[in-house]
């Protein structure tokens, strides 16, 4: 290497002392930026020049920009970056000599920038305050990372060995830089693979606390400890309250990460009804997070889902960011065993539910082989029919009933469900089951103990049982609160023999019945409710009570048919409403003349006056009789 010690040029010490001052450069912490800069400045020192910048291509490879720099300013740097930048290959302006340099691998110099009639970069020259130019292609492994420009503020011309020197010192760059910039994506590679390494421990760690949350809550069901252990652990889990609703609304379990929840804790009843409003279709499953216009509290909320079914619902008390994705899990995790909890609890229940109902379905048919057995039956299940039951038959009031949801899809098993789980504690223990649409309880009484043992037939009129009426009235309270429905509910007399039970349910699920019928809703009734109707449906065999009723009303039935009248309804409609001809006009939404030429129409199809007290019994009767043969066809 030749170094001229008469021009300005530094002796060769000088020279390799730059050079490991790069090499130190490369091996130290600082960034490929500062290298750029203490290139710059180590040609300004050894070659004597008034300022210098590296040039590297940008991204897309279309301009060069100055990365590095040596004495130029701040403003002059903006300016080729932004205003007028440094285009690779020639352009619009013409090609600088940074881009000549970098395409050719070669040194382009310009002795006097102010002669040269296509430099258009002569006003920042100016402002710079630099004639002459030189810019060295940085070579490296072949190819060309970028250019060394140089500047004097003079004219200089650049000749072959300060050209040959300069293109050394570009050389010996180039590898420190290309150098730098392996050891800047080194680190970048460490330092990614150490976030992935910690990433891969956090995942371990979110792995094996998952599994520790799986292995809890399957340790609950293994253990039997049914939803409410579910909802005690998971609670534990999240540190926040949980609470379990059933598809119905109705409270499953409820826990507190600390024990048992407080009474009042989840008495917000509305505000979880319009958080379960709030669910849309696409919400209704997974863990989801839901907040009801009118709460300003977020709740997080997952559903239990059996077969396709949505069977409960678990609703979590804020929001579910801070849950994290552990939370989360152990929510799918409680899910998914609430829901193996719930088949397993309604297997269970379905077996029980099913030996009842046989139980009872063969205690009412009264056939030999099966009545042989009834009572021993019953006794495996807890029951005593050796003492007098009462019969209440629970129905649902169907206009109340939602339909359409799923609290409507089956009333009679969410009736049987609530009356069962209200009962179950109750001692001596009552018999509780489906029949029909209808269920079923035989109450225990003390009827039997005063007026005989059940077994042996009593001739004594019982009157019903004043504890059955007020567990009637407390099942059909409990069911208001708990469901979204409402229920009557029938009493019958004391059943102190087998032989009781058929009568008793046949003549008290008619007074149920009848009553639904006339519009009534959640009310307890008995049979001395009915008045006539009362006496007709404890008849065994009212044939010939129906065929008196027929001879009375055909010739109105007769006329109806005929017609396509309305007679019957009419009279029915005055009857009901106390002979009142205005009060029936009202009803029927008809002028009360109109209601009286019905009237009249009828007394003459009957040849009777209904003035007369003979008159009324006998069609007051034939009504009844009508209406207790709809009772019996409908129940058949």
């Amino acid at each position: 290497m030749r170094t001229p010690a008469t021009d300005g040029h530094t002796d060769l010490r000088t020279w390799l002392g730059a050079i490991a001052d790069l090499a130190e450069a490369v091996n130290g912490t600082g960034s490929v930026h500062s290298l750029l800069d203490l290139v710059a400045r180590t040609a300004c020192r050894l070659m004597s020049y008034d300022f210098c910048a590296v040039l590297l291509p940008d991204r897309t490879h279309q301009v060069l920009t100055i990365e590095g720099a040596c004495g130029l300013s701040a403003t002059y740097i903006k300016g080729v970056n932004i205003k007028h930048p440094v285009r690779i290959g020639a352009g619009e302006r013409g090609e600088a000599p940074s881009s000549r340099a970098f395409r050719t691998g070669r040194a382009v110099a310009l002795s006097d920038v102010t002669k040269e009639a296509d430099y258009a970069w002569g006003g920042g020259a100016e402002q710079q305050g630099y004639r002459s130019i030189i810019a060295v292609p940085l070579m490296a492994s072949g190819s060309c990372l970028g250019t060394l420009t140089c500047y004097r503020a003079n004219v200089h011309e650049f000749l072959d060995d300060e050209q040959e020197l300069l293109t050394t010192l570009a050389n010996q760059a180039a590898i420190a830089i290309e150098t730098a910039r392996l050891r800047e994506r080194e680190q970048q590679t460490i330092g990614e693979l150490r976030g992935l390494n910690e990433s891969l421990r956090e995942q371990h760690a979110l792995l094996q606390r998952s599994e520790d949350i799986h292995r809890q809550l399957t340790e609950v069901a293994l253990r039997g400890e049914g939803v409410q252990g579910v909802a005690q652990a998971l609670a534990t889990l999240l540190e926040r309250p949980v609470l379990f609703e059933d598809a119905y609304g109705s409270t499953l379990a409820a826990a507190e990460p600390d024990g048992p929840v407080p009474g009042d804790r989840f008495d917000g009843a509305d505000r979880i009804s319009a958080l379960r409003q709030s669910l849309t279709e696409s919400s209704a499953t997974g863990v989801v997070e839901i907040r009801a216009n009118d709460t300003r509290t977020p709740w997080a909320t997952s559903a239990v889902v059996l077969a396709r079914e949505v069977v409960a619902r678990i609703w979590i008390p804020g929001d579910l960011t801070g849950l994290g994705p552990l939370g989360r899990r152990a929510i799918e995790h409680a899910a998914v065993v609430a829901a193996l909890e719930i088949l397993r609890e309604r297997t269970a229940v379905d077996v029980e539910w099913r030996l009842r109902g046989e139980l009872l379905s063969d205690l009412l048919a009264q056939q030999p082989a099966a009545l042989a057995t009834v009572v021993a039956r019953a006794a495996r299940l807890g029951h005593d029919l050796h003492r007098a039951h009462t019969v209440l038959v629970v129905r649902a009031d169907g206009e109340t009933v939602p339909s359409g949801t799923a609290r409507g899809i089956d009333a009679p098993r969410r009736v049987l469900s609530a009356v069962h789980t209200l009962v179950m504690r109750q001692t001596p223990r009552p018999l509780v089951a489906r029949h029909g649409d209808d269920v079923v309880l035989l109450w225990p009484s003390d009827a039997g103990r005063e007026n005989g043992s059940a077994g042996e037939p009593t001739t004594a009129a019982v009157d019903v049982a004043p504890e059955a009426v007020a567990a009637a009235d407390t099942i059909r309270r409990s069911l208001a609160r708990a469901l979204p429905m409402t229920v009557t509910v029938a009493v019958s007399r004391p059943c102190t023999d087998l032989a009781d039970y058929p009568a008793a349910f046949r003549t008290t699920r008619g007074v149920l019945t009848i009553t639904q019928l006339r519009g009534r809703r959640d009310r307890t009734v008995e049979l001395g409710d009915l008045g006539v109707q009362g006496l007709l449906l404890q008849l065994d065999h009212p044939g010939e009570l129906l065929r008196f009723a027929d001879r009375v009303l055909a010739p109105v039935l007769d006329y109806d048919r005929r017609r396509n009248t309305r007679l019957l309804h009419t009279l029915r409609t005055y009857f009901a409403h106390g002979l009142s001809t205005a009060r029936t006009a009202d009803v029927l939404f008809v002028h009360p003349n109109t209601v009286g030429l019905r009237l009249k129409r009828i007394e003459d199809l009957l040849d009777v006056s209904l003035t007369q007290p003979d008159a009324l019994l006998q069609v007051t009767a034939a009504l009844a009789a009508m209406e207790i043969d709809g009772v019996d066809a409908g129940q058949g």
